[in-house]
């Protein structure tokens, strides 16, 4: 997920991360991830929504790159794309190091500092 200005890597990244915060999409995800590819019609089975809705996350998911859609003759089967999940742990790595940093700081401070033992 390089940035190249205003370029197609941006909407690209912006499509995931629009995909990934709403919870019944991300639901999907773990429901393909946990049993793999499934028809649409096991996956509609699992909530409570019709149908055409359920549709709209998943053409969401599909459009952000997560899912793909192969057509066995009448059925759709949806599989997990996990290529774009790596990315998005690509770009939040930095973040987890400078919390992770901000923790080890906060321990080393909490281990500076003496005990109130008053019992």
């Amino acid at each position: 997920m390089t940035t190249t200005g205003a370029g197609t890597d941006t909407a690209a990244e912006d499509r995931v991360f629009a995909a990934l915060a709403n919870a019944t999409r991300r639901e999907l995800l773990r429901l393909l991830r946990d049993e793999g590819p499934q028809p649409v019609q096991a996956l509609a089975d699992r909530f409570e929504m019709r149908r055409p809705s359920l549709s709209e996350h998943l053409k969401v998911l599909r459009e952000a790159g997560l899912v793909s859609e192969q057509r066995s003759g009448r059925q759709r089967i949806y599989r997990l794309e996990a290529a774009p999940l790596a990315e998005v742990q690509d770009w939040l790595h930095p973040y987890e190091r400078f919390w992770r940093q901000r923790l080890r700081g906060l321990g080393e401070l909490l281990d500076r500092m003496p005990d109130d033992d008053h019992s």
